[in-house]
């Protein structure tokens, strides 16, 4: 049995917790997969790489309305792939060896709890004073009748398909949905949407999620409160039979996406026999410090929080490790502001409470819609469908929430992220900033002057 100072299970947003102020602890890494994990593998990074490449032909397809006569002559599906993976996938081997020329032993085969603080890794235990889990997440898949027998996809595997197949369904209506409907659409592929809720991104502003349904379905065919019940291949691909307010219907195509969510990590790693409390969702039960039920364990990620965001993960990791370093002066880290942003087309931000979470909770709130019609650069897009809401508190004056569907949303909010985490009232955001004239950030300045 090896022991030491500190285990780090999982190589994703716990790598980022090993900095030169830890390099005296005898360290060891247990990750079974690849570093980085989700989000430079399969997750963030590859996807927004396709996202770009699909925002670029859609851009020459509909550059028409500009005057701007251009096409798609081809998409080269197999080198935008190899572009992006031939960029991504040597990281991991130098990652590797940089730790372990750094004097941190690497395991790199699957490791389990046995006890509380004992880790199988491979065939040897280890034990440590100090462990940071951070093993991730993965897709959930539905349990549909006869989907274990065709071939299917998810978010781990479609980025590496070796052609762009002609016809996709997609089970799911999320975000994973929505970005890689975006990307696949954008080069071609025949889409159909299969959604049991009765819009897209349900979890959105109902507003945005009623604006991006709409929008989507001019462009392919989407399926709304619809479930599939069957799944059957085909010689040419599969067939989903799905249950519709009309009726059932047969919906046919070459490739099988499903996305219909997430879940922890935390089943293979055993946590309940390492004595971890997982909460009824599967993940690892925290306080503010990020400490578990077993002291000397800390956790972070997915494998603990709700969100599934790389940002939260990050922010996670530097409070870790501070407090790694400091255990007299422990940092904790508040949800209140957790932004999030979905790469699709149109791009869709949000942050803080949406309108209808405000109806439900019975919190008063004023609340503000401007199109980007009503700011110059709004005219200059010849943009017809994006908007900015944001709602504050009648009383207090604080910013409540804010969600953006249109161009560049992800970097627009930012400035009411920013308001929401220090405090900032609607007034000093709106009126004691300078908004640079025509840019698109004037929506925001005219939502906020609305206020």
């Amino acid at each position: 049995m090896r022991h030491y100072d500190l285990v780090l299970l999982g190589a994703g947003s716990g790598n980022m917790v090993l900095t030169a102020e830890l390099a005296h602890l005898r360290t060891a890494i247990v990750e079974p997969d690849r570093f980085g994990g989700t989000c430079l593998n399969r997750g963030c990074i590859p996807s927004k790489m396709f996202v770009v490449t699909a925002d670029a032909a859609e851009g020459a397809r509909e550059a028409a309305r500009l005057g701007v006569h251009a096409g798609v002559e081809r998409v080269d599906w197999k080198a935008i792939r190899d572009r992006i993976f031939h960029r991504i996938d040597p990281l991991h081997d130098s990652a590797v060896d940089y730790r372990r020329a750094n004097g941190i032993d690497v395991f790199t085969e699957p490791g389990r709890f046995i006890a509380p603080k004992v880790v199988l890794a491979g065939s040897e235990e280890i034990t440590a004073d100090t462990f940071v889990v951070s093993v991730g997440s993965r897709p959930t898949v539905p349990d549909i009748p006869g989907l274990d027998s065709v071939p299917y996809h998810t978010s781990d595997t479609v980025m590496r398909i070796d052609d762009l197949p002609a016809s996709m369904a997609v089970i799911g209506g999320g975000f994973i949905a929505a970005e890689f409907g975006h990307v696949f659409s954008s080069f071609g592929t025949d889409l159909t949407i299969v959604q049991r809720g009765p819009r897209l991104l349900m979890a959105e502003d109902e507003q945005v999620s009623a604006r991006f349904t709409e929008l989507v379905s001019r462009r392919h065919r989407v399926l709304l409160d619809a479930a599939v019940t069957s799944v059957e291949r085909r010689a040419d691909g599969v067939a989903l039979t799905v249950t519709c307010p009309g009726g059932d219907q047969i919906v046919e195509a070459e490739t099988l996406l499903v996305c219909v969510g997430r879940r922890p990590n935390t089943d293979r790693l055993d946590a309940a026999a390492g004595g971890l409390a997982l909460d009824e969702h599967g993940h690892i039960v925290t306080d503010d410090a990020y400490r578990t039920s077993v002291p000397g364990v800390w956790a972070l990620g997915d494998a603990v929080n709700h969100f599934q965001l790389k940002h939260m993960a990050n922010a996670e990791s530097r409070v870790v490790q501070h407090n790694l370093l400091h255990p007299q002066d422990v940092k904790t880290l508040s949800n209140r502001v957790a932004p999030h942003a979905v790469f699709t087309s149109p791009q869709i931000a949000s942050v803080g409470l949406t309108e209808q979470e405000a109806r439900r909770r019975k919190i008063e709130y004023l609340v503000s819609v401007r199109d980007y019609a009503d700011a110059a650069y709004g005219w200059a897009l010849e943009d017809t469908t994006s908007f900015v809401k944001v709602l504050a508190n009648p009383v207090d004056r604080t910013i409540l929430g804010a969600h953006i569907i249109g161009p560049q949303a992800a970097t627009l909010i930012q400035p009411l992220i920013q308001a929401m985490s220090l405090g900032q009232t609607a007034d000093q955001v709106a009126r004691d900033v300078l908004y640079i004239h025509p840019a698109l950030t004037e929506a925001v300045e005219q939502a906020l002057l609305d206020l």
